[in-house]
């Protein structure tokens, strides 16, 4: 037994997700661990254990403050895979803290829920059912009215970051156009990725599909706007799948509810959504209750790379599979 304390406070996720018996046997291996379920750990929990804390696995609030009273913290190790603004990023990064985030771990599940909503809704499959069910079905071609293809689509993301990246090899065996608005990123990046950069109004405007993939930051809340909305390429298909607070999400509704654009959705302003909500009653939209990422396979993923990252850590060597905090971007997020 090592001297590393590995302090788990990993709520919302629990045991079942992040310490199923051979990953407590791990980490066991490489320290001791100190772990509290059910919610945030309390205050007077962490701070009994920060001199000690070598690892921290969780979305534990981590100012300053805290982290003057915690000489031996060399990782914090966020598995609910966003960013919160509850930590000191800059001051993480001068003291050589490695800060990280599971995100990467998640992204090959909501990429294919991606690809299947799009899909989806394109060839009309969530009409098709009840129709069959009713009797009033139409067979071949006199079924299909209003279905589309994806082969040969104009493709557009907005938002390249893991999601992105897992999403496009899933869509090049279709010969899409496809397109990516990110203005973190440089073009020749993009380019370097097999994609073309545009504008965000070529994204909007310019696509038969499109995915809003980007993450919520302080400075771009709700910045898919009824404007930039109306922009849309009539009936497109628009999948939903990062995070709500990135459009004006009543004019996104009421624009797909009209029929200006086909939609998915599968993440909400308010989680769970209220039973009474006018949600739930808007029409020509196909509604998910942010089924995305959380698959047992996700989990796995995020166990895995959270134990072979912690290992490399605790050998003095550099994290690898993890998601590292760029403390400027880290700082602007705005996850819940």
């Amino acid at each position: 037994m090592t001297d590393n304390l590995i302090f788990m406070d990993p709520f919302p996720r629990n045991e079942a997700m992040v310490y199923t018996p051979s990953c407590a046997a791990a980490l066991a291996q490489m320290g001791r661990v100190v772990a509290h379920w059910g919610s945030r750990a309390p205050d007077d929990l962490v701070e009994a254990h920060l001199a000690d804390m070598t690892i921290l696995v969780g979305q534990t609030a981590m100012p300053k403050h805290r982290l003057d009273r915690a000489p031996k913290l060399r990782a914090i190790l966020n598995v609910k895979a966003n960013w919160e603004d509850n930590v000191d990023y800059a001051e993480c990064h001068a003291r050589g803290i490695q800060v990280l985030s599971a995100a990467p771990a998640m992204a090959p599940a909501v990429a294919e829920f991606c690809l299947t909503q799009a899909i989806t809704l394109l060839r009309r499959l969530h009409l098709a059912d009840p129709v069959f069910r009713a009797g009033s079905e139409a067979y071949g071609i006199g079924g299909n009215a209003g279905a589309k293809s994806l082969f040969g689509a104009d493709v557009a993301m907005i938002g390249y970051g893991n999601l992105g990246r897992a999403l496009a090899p899933l869509l090049r065996p279709f010969g899409v156009r496809l397109m990516v608005h990110d203005p973190w990123l440089s073009d020749g990046y993009l380019r370097t990725e097999g994609v073309e950069p545009v504008s965000l109004e070529t994204a909007l405007s310019g696509s038969d599909v499109l995915f809003l993939l980007a993450g919520v930051m302080s400075d771009n809340e709700g910045f898919l706007g009824r404007p930039l909305l109306e922009t849309i390429r009539a009936d497109a298909t628009v999948v939903l799948a990062s995070q709500a607070e990135i459009v004006d999400f009543d004019e996104f509704l009421s624009l797909a509810g009209a029929g200006a654009f086909r939609a998915a959705v599968d993440v909400y302003p308010e989680e769970p959504v209220p039973e009474a909500s006018r949600i739930r009653n808007t029409p020509n939209v196909l509604f998910s209750a942010h089924l995305a990422g959380g698959l047992h396979a996700s989990y796995a993923r995020i166990r895995d790379t959270m134990l072979d990252d912690i290992g490399q850590i605790l050998k003095g060597l550099p994290p690898l599979r993890m998601q590292k905090a760029d403390p400027k971007l880290a700082a602007k997020m705005r996850s819940r």
